[in-house]
């Protein structure tokens, strides 16, 4: 029988979660001890499918369940109101979905990691974060402005051959400086290069990396010191403009500095402390940091983020960690399906046959596109001049006074 024959699509898709495995983590922490109706792993599995569908409130998953037969038989609960939504969104710790998420980044270096690893570059982990706005009124604890409140997450993603995943994500408030986080987000890895901006900017910090054989790649203030140690030769044929050795403020360790011109035609001065790098290489690589912004773009246009569903800490984490986990489930879907396209058109196709088998999906995936025209006919005139010039010196010209001759039959 053919393995897509009766798995739905859902459930395929959370298979990567290994329910068992969360179900254990979920006992050790006595979550739902006196739980009889919804437990965590029935939540989880039903604010997946919130996801996927773009439900804005709890309202709305809550009429989903009440209406929604497939929902009721594949998800495993037949109704359940808001204000129940609501307690179990903001009592389950955050740390059991922080697990379950890097429970899926670790399949994600299995499946992708090897097959996608970058001979030239290496791995590749940009490093940024990006703000969740919030109303300050109504959720004082995250701290931002004088005017509103705010999340951020800290991210670190690996971009190898056009693929970007999460590597790690830590939620905070808004407040703190993201330098604050840069010690979490770095791997202890000597393979791997790590490249952030500006707003990750320390020297006793990348004194300590430059001693620890941790790589980075960043781009310096306008206002830094520069000690010049040796200027280094430029290819003209380049859109570097400068190469050098340098020791920036007041840093120990020398680093390498390129320097090049955007497209606009700015400046940009970029150091690296891999020496093994070249100059173009270095260029490449802080481009690619725009993977990282890409990647925000994504999750925050097709997940559900700006609007949450509840107002405790708890609650607002817990909807970041799902939606995180809802892209994984996606990215590891597409690996294992083989499917080239793009990553959006996958999960568009999972929102709308969520509930179907798991082969109508993979039909719609790689069905071939039908011709239903076979194009505008190209007539050869010359061969149609030569066919009834012969028939004509034959004597062969009664047909020619008929209303349906066509030359080429």
């Amino acid at each position: 029988m053919d393995k897509y024959t009766i798995k739905t699509v859902f459930n395929e898709y959370i298979y990567p979660l290994d329910t068992h495995v969360v179900q254990k983590m979920i006992d050790h922490a006595n979550i739902d001890k006196y739980v009889k109706k919804l437990d965590t792993l029935t939540f989880t599995k039903l604010f997946i499918y919130a996801q996927l569908q773009g439900l804005p409130s709890l309202r709305r998953i809550s009429e989903k369940v009440k209406r929604k037969k497939t929902v009721q038989r594949i998800i495993g609960i037949v109704s359940i109101s808001k204000s129940q939504l609501s307690r179990k969104l903001g009592n389950i710790p955050p740390e059991i979905f922080k697990v379950v998420l890097h429970h899926l980044i670790q399949k994600l270096h299995q499946q992708i990691g090897p097959k996608k690893a970058d001979a030239a570059l290496g791995k590749i982990h940009l490093i940024d974060s990006s703000t969740i706005s919030m109303c300050l009124s109504q959720y004082r604890w995250a701290d931002f402005r004088d005017t509103k409140a705010g999340v951020k997450m800290h991210t670190s993603i690996i971009f190898s051959d056009g693929i970007s995943y999460p590597n790690d994500v830590i939620i905070t408030p808004a407040r703190p400086s993201d330098l604050t986080q840069l010690d979490a987000l770095i791997v202890q890895d000597k393979e791997a290069l790590h490249v952030f901006d500006r707003g990750y900017f320390d020297f006793d910090k990348f004194d300590f990396y430059c001693e620890n054989g941790i790589r980075f790649v960043t781009r310096i203030k306008s206002n830094t010191i520069i000690h010049l140690i040796e200027e280094l030769p430029v290819d003209s044929s380049s859109a570097i403009t400068r190469r050098a050795i340098v020791k920036i403020g007041k840093m120990k360790h020398p680093l390498y500095l390129i320097e090049a011109l955007n497209g606009e035609g700015k400046k940009i001065s970029i150091v690296c402390n891999d020496a093994k790098r070249s100059a173009q290489e270095i260029s490449d690589l802080y481009r690619n940091r725009w993977q990282i912004e890409l990647f925000f773009k994504w999750i925050k246009q097709h997940l559900v983020l700006k609007k949450c569903y509840g107002k405790s800490a708890n609650a607002v984490f817990n909807q970041i960690y799902i939606a995180m986990i809802t892209f994984c489930l996606t990215l590891l879907l597409k690996t294992r399906l083989g499917y080239k396209g793009t990553l959006l058109h996958l999960f568009e196709w999972i929102s709308d046959l969520w509930a179907k088998k798991l082969s109508e999906l993979v039909e719609k995936l790689f069905k071939k596109p039908k011709r239903s025209s076979k194009g505008r006919r190209r007539m050869n005139h010359q061969q149609i001049f030569e066919e009834t010039e012969s028939q004509y010196v034959q004597g062969d010209t009664a047909h020619l006074d008929g209303l349906t001759y066509d030359p080429i039959i």
